[in-house]
Parts: structure tokens; sequence; C-alpha cells
């Protein structure tokens, strides 16, 4: 049986002018590589409501989840929620239990809960809170769409609470060997030992060093015997 899959949806017009470097794909691929989801698609979109709804709709019909970052402040761009509610068939509004948690947190903060700050308690109906122990704000799961803030911090505590509800596989295992020849030279063989396994995954990361030319091949699997054999193949070829 294969791994679940997932697809991450990056938000924001931000992204897509260089202003903001990205890292929340890097983080949340790291994170479901190591409870066996399977990272298979990313996307990025601006700050377009029908883009943002015709992606999620997309992406949830061919994923077993979907992630999605950014757009979920107080902000008038902040139109994420709104989104995701018309892709998954939702009305939206002010829900009371995000509304007591955020109404808490600015009470403690001597800030005023005001129409602005109210709008991040804007949730879809059937969704679920998504926990967010950095500045309280919630992201929520509806269906199979995990929506969560674009600031990289509060974006790993949301997956950190999200993670432990789902249900993974094998994690992913990978190995690596550094070859100091060009990826013409070792095409042919690496790709007849990737046809002997076909259950591994098997890539050229080629690089220069120093004017020389090299390659690291890397293979992966969730399968640490198989692992084990073809890394020993690959070995005797070309170490």
């Amino acid at each position: 049986m294969s791994n679940p899959t997932a697809a991450i949806l990056v938000i924001g017009d931000e992204i897509l002018s260089g202003r903001t470097r990205d890292s929340n794909l890097h983080f949340l691929a790291g994170e479901l590589t190591r409870i066996g989801i399977t990272l298979r698609e990313a996307r990025i979109v601006a700050d377009i409501h029908p883009e943002i709804v015709a992606a999620v709709r997309a992406l949830s019909g061919k994923y077993t989840h979907v992630f999605t970052s950014g757009g979920i402040g107080p902000t008038h761009d902040d139109i994420t929620a709104d989104a995701v509610a018309e892709a998954m068939g939702a009305k939206i509004g002010q829900r009371a239990d995000a509304m007591a948690l955020l109404q808490a947190h600015y009470d403690r903060s001597g800030l005023p809960f005001n129409e602005a700050r109210q709008r991040m308690a804007r949730i879809p109906d059937g969704a679920a809170l998504i926990d967010n122990p950095v500045s309280t704000a919630p992201g929520f799961t509806i269906g199979n769409v995990h929506v969560m803030a674009g600031v990289p911090n509060i974006f790993q505590a949301m997956v950190a609470s999200v993670l432990p509800k789902l249900t993974g596989g094998p994690p992913l295992l990978s190995q690596s060997l550094r070859v100091d020849r060009g990826e013409g030279e070792i095409a042919g063989p690496f790709g007849a030992l990737a046809a002997e396994f076909p259950d591994l995954s098997m890539g050229s990361y080629p690089f220069i060093q120093n004017g020389a030319h090299g390659t690291n091949l890397v293979i992966r699997g969730t399968d640490a015997a198989r692992l084990d054999q073809a890394m020993v193949k690959l070995t005797r070829m070309f170490g």
C-alpha cells in the first residue's frame, strides 16, 4: 500500500514578487517525509480569489492532504479563508470559539480587539481549528485542506499541531554516493540500476567543485533492505 500524498499551496503576492523568500515548503517537505506522507506537488498563487479557489479544488481532489500557507491575517488582502470556504462548498463567518480565543489574547495584551483583528475569527462551517501557540489566531482544517499562516514560525507551530492527527506510512529513507564524474558518464549504468529497482526512487544531482564536474547519486525508498541492496550495487559501480 502506497503512502498518503500531499501538496502545499503557498499563497501571496509577496512570494511571487520576490519580496519574501518562502521557507515553508522546505520545512513541510522534511516533516512529511519524516512521518511517511509523500509531498507530490507545490504551487504558488497570487492573492487572487478565483485562482486560490481553483488551486484548492484541484489539489484537494488529487491528494490525500493539502496544506496552505499564507493569507489568514487581519488585512484586506488576507482572503485565503474565504477562498478555501468557497472551494470546499462551505459558508464562512465569525466563529464563537475563535472569537473567544482572540478576545482573550488581546485582553491579555492590552490591545483592542478591533474589526480588523476580528477578521481572523472567520472560519468555514464544519472546520476544526488548528492551534497557534505563537500568536493565538487559529488556522483550520476543512475536509483534507489544512489552512495555516504564512509567517514561518507560526506555520511551523501549526504543522506541529496538525501532524500528530494524520496517518502516515513508512518514513522515506535515503542514501547517497558522491561520484567525481559528470552525469553524461554515469547516466547509462545508473539508469540500468534504476530499472533493476523500480520500487526505489533514484536521482542524480550534478555539481562543479574547483572546476571539476561531479554527481551526487541519491536513492530513496521505504524498504531499508532494498535500499541497502541497491547502494551495494551502486558503490560497486562507481565507488
